[in-house]
């Protein structure tokens, strides 16, 4: 069987290169550590025309595999990293659905609790498990001893889409993971507290809060732009609930906001609202990323943190 891209492995080599996809732009990223610190070496964007690439997690993405293949090719040649045949890949934040799943039991025989686990990622994601690719990562337990996984899924007809055209242009990838555990990378710096990372995408926004620099809670809520205030409030609500069942939702310090979709200052003011917590939204510079020249971190945020993990 060929390996999972999904998988992430716990001593694996991975390349420091990696290039993202979205809805609309992509991104290659090449970075090196420099005492401590990352830099960008080499990087480039590009804007996609819109009938090349459709986010969902339902329906096809790759409307033309020709068109993707020519943007990724002249990306890539404008960054000087077309001859890079060794990538990890970040894909579009609606193609793929990411929970944390909770085993209640701990009796029962191996198999019983993997038949429990597949029936919730079948209920949740709400298809067959025989037609997604699945990424399964063990966290901590949780305050009941009971364990919990971080599942990450992406159909297997929408994950071939992109193979195939990687495949095309003669590249490879190990990893292929949604655009959050590329950009949760930039929160996971071994600083004592919590750090919550917002993602906002066409559909709504994914939020983690991390501790010990792993995923406590993840919520992914699909909403307009408009109502985007009033899911921050209840989403931030939960984790104050959830988080500071013992007094730790004032541990929050590091806040970490993506996309244009969410107003970065009017996310400061509801997290003041609501956790009493004065937190600024970190930048490039902030969380160790040097970025040369006028690149936006929002767009490079995600591939860049998975060129992080050849460290």
């Amino acid at each position: 069987m060929p390996p999972n891209p999904l998988d992430k492995l716990l001593k694996p080599r991975f390349p420091s290169c990696a290039v993202g996809i979205k809805t609309g732009t992509a991104s290659v990223v090449q970075l090196e550590r420099s005492r401590g610190s990352f830099v960008i070496k080499r990087a480039a964007t590009i804007n996609l025309p819109d009938n090349v690439v459709r986010s969902s997690f339902e329906e096809s993405n790759v409307l033309d595999p020709n068109g993707l293949v020519a943007a990724l090719t002249d990306l890539a040649t404008s960054a000087g990293l077309l001859r890079q045949k060794k990538w990890s890949v970040t894909l579009p934040e609606a193609s793929a659905r990411t929970t944390i799943v909770t085993v209640e039991t701990t009796g029962g025989s191996r198999r019983e609790i993997e038949e429990v686990i597949e029936w919730k990622i079948e209920r949740t994601f709400g298809a067959p498990l025989d037609e997604l690719r699945i990424g399964r990562e063990e966290l901590a337990a949780n305050e009941q001893k009971q364990a919990r996984y971080l599942i990450t899924a992406v159909r297997a007809a929408v994950l071939a889409e992109y193979e195939s055209v990687l495949t095309a242009m003669g590249w490879h990838a190990g990893l292929m993971l949604p655009r959050h555990i590329g950009e949760q990378q930039w929160l996971t710096n071994g600083s004592a507290g919590d750090g919550l990372l917002l993602s906002a995408h066409e559909e709504g926004f994914t939020a983690v809060l991390l501790r010990d620099n792993r995923p406590l809670t993840l919520r992914s809520v699909f909403c307009d732009t408009a109502e985007c205030d009033d899911e921050l409030h209840r989403v931030l609500l939960f984790y104050r609930d959830r988080a500071g069942s013992n007094g730790a939702a004032t541990s929050l310090n590091r806040l970490l906001v993506m996309g244009d979709l969410l107003n970065k200052q009017r996310v400061a003011e509801i997290a003041q609202e609501t956790l009493g917590v004065n937190l600024r939204p970190l930048t490039a510079n902030e969380v160790g990323l040097t970025i040369p020249g006028d690149l936006p971190f929002d767009l490079i945020a995600a591939p860049a943190g998975l060129a992080r993990l050849a460290w």
